[in-house]
């Protein structure tokens, strides 16, 4: 690990950061407007900034302040290299929707550049190459099957064994012309666009339920409604799932960036690596010098190693292959992975056609999120859009779908069983000061942390959305459910879905 190196206490982004983003009221009446749209991140807020232009009338709320959920917590590539994909869709899908998904991403790319382009927003956007570079010998056939896949959709890439990185490689995929941004930067002026066309924005309103009239209706928490004709479920994980059953079809996993400054000045690029653990490097513009942003270590949401190893091993990837002369900032982010990798973006249900989902982007939300917008605001436009069917949440593929299906549900219930008889005979006494542990109290299974000022924060550990037992993150100062990914903070209010509801607070004897 780096030697004089201080790490930031607590994990914020950069992003926000170095931004001042608009505050909005909490919603404290019922109201009516024609899309009602649940999330504040890209998707929630190209869609209204799409609509809002065509005249409708749009209400958006978010159950905490807008861009501070995934979108405020991304790596921020506009790009449409996911990794090694193409191949994996053409055994799946067939060449034609692996084309439309590559096209989907680069028109996703083009509406963003198009839209900085209109409103000469500044927030730092780059055309940039993507690689995914590997220095494992079992993955070179791998990038090589990769650039066939290219080749049949007519990708424009090439095969390097090298890359503008100093660091060890044996191959390395290039994609050309991608492109990276600050996502504050860009939104904060789609906000400010489309408020300007009328966007009602209510922030701490969390949505609850939707209910059915003539037309649907948000029900938020304060049992406010929000009439529509339309619902737009941008929330990441979708607050009204029972109907389409996703937590049984996605599966949240974490990852982690470091913001580090290094002798060496940026070459340029996008970088991530083939194999496993993961390393994805860009960099971003701090006070006119580089920060190079390091991210990776995915695992599944509450499970496996204590989460401040995960940091701790980007910080000595980023230490060893480039040095580090201080270390800025650290966070971690969340996103959901489909049965077959492709995003739910559509109707929720078949009969349920004028509620709409978006969700599943698998850590690419900048292309995936803009796609959703444009999707889904061009049917309530009634407008045709070549990416539909592809991505319609009520597909269903036997191959590969069947089998990660079984593998995902006995997953959860490992964990909901394993959950259930864990737990530590630690006295909460004898914690240390910023540390939390598992123990009974009253005979219950009850997670308590204690803060830097010793204070007690006692919760019950069974998560609200399907009776999980959560996890403590040290990293992140949260509890997380190692089954669908809801996560709380240390006092037990949600800080991502599925869940609804806070966890139960739990008093301690003094």
């Amino acid at each position: 690990m780096a030697a004089n190196v201080n790490v930031p206490q607590f994990p914020e982004p950069y992003w926000r950061e170095s931004v001042s983003v608009p505050s909005f009221p909490k919603l404290d009446k019922s109201v009516k407007t024609d899309v009602g749209i649940v999330g504040g991140g890209i998707t929630g807020i190209t869609a209204a900034y799409l609509l809002t232009k065509q005249g409708l009338n749009v209400t958006l709320i978010d159950a905490g302040n807008i861009l501070n959920g995934v979108t405020g917590h991304t790596t921020a590539k506009i790009t449409a290299q996911h990794g090694i994909i193409y191949d994996e869709l053409i055994q799946h899908f067939g060449t034609d929707k692996a084309s439309l998904y590559y096209q989907a991403c680069m028109e996703a790319k083009q509406l963003i550049e198009d839209t900085i382009n209109k409103h000469d927003i500044s927030c730092d956007y780059k055309n940039e190459d993507a690689y995914i570079f590997t220095n494992a010998d079992n993955y070179l056939s791998k990038l090589e099957t990769e650039k066939k896949a290219y080749e049949q959709l007519d990708i424009p890439g090439e095969l390097k064994d090298s890359i503008p990185l100093n660091i060890p490689v044996k191959s390395a995929l290039v994609m050309r012309d991608q492109a990276q941004f600050h996502p504050l930067k860009y939104l904060k002026q789609l906000v400010n666009e489309a408020v300007n066309n009328g966007l009602e924005i209510y922030e701490q309103t969390t949505a609850t339920d939707v209910e059915y009239n003539k037309h649907p209706a948000i029900i938020t928490r304060d049992e406010h409604r929000i009439s529509c004709k339309y619902i737009i479920q941008a929330s990441h994980y979708p607050f009204y799932d029972i109907p389409g059953f996703y937590p049984a079809r996605m599966y949240p996993e974490r990852a982690y960036i470091v913001a580090v400054k290094t002798p060496e000045t940026f070459p340029g690029g996008m970088y991530i690596n083939a194999e496993s653990p993961t390393r994805s490097i860009r960099s971003a513009k701090m006070d006119g010098e580089d920060l190079w942003l390091i991210s990776g270590e995915n695992h599944k949401t509450g499970q496996g190693e204590s989460t401040m190893n995960h940091y701790d091993a980007l910080q000595e990837y980023a230490e060893k292959q480039f040095g580090i002369s201080e270390y800025v900032y650290r966070w971690s982010a969340q996103d959901l992975t489909t049965m077959d990798k492709v995003p739910y973006i559509g109707p929720v249900t078949k009969e349920e056609d004028n509620i709409f989902v978006a969700t599943g982007y698998r850590k690419w939300g900048m292309t995936n999120g803009t796609i959703a917008a444009k999707i889904l605001s061009d049917r309530i436009l009634n407008k045709d859009n070549s990416y539909a069917e592809l991505y319609s949440p009520s597909r269903f593929h036997a191959d590969p779908a069947i089998r990660k299906f079984t593998r995902m549900n006995t997953d959860v219930a490992k964990h909901m069983i394993k959950g259930k008889l864990e737990y530590t005979n630690d006295n909460v006494k004898d914690l240390s000061a910023d540390d939390a542990t598992v123990t009974r109290v009253n005979g219950k299974r009850t997670g308590v942390y204690k803060d830097k000022d010793n204070a007690l924060y006692a919760v019950d550990t069974t998560c609200k959305h399907l009776g999980c037992e959560v996890n403590w993150n040290a990293g992140d100062r949260t509890w997380d459910c190692p089954c669908h990914g809801s996560r709380y903070s240390y006092t037990g209010e949600v800080i991502e879905g599925p869940a609804k509801e806070p966890l139960n607070k739990v008093e301690l004897d003094q």
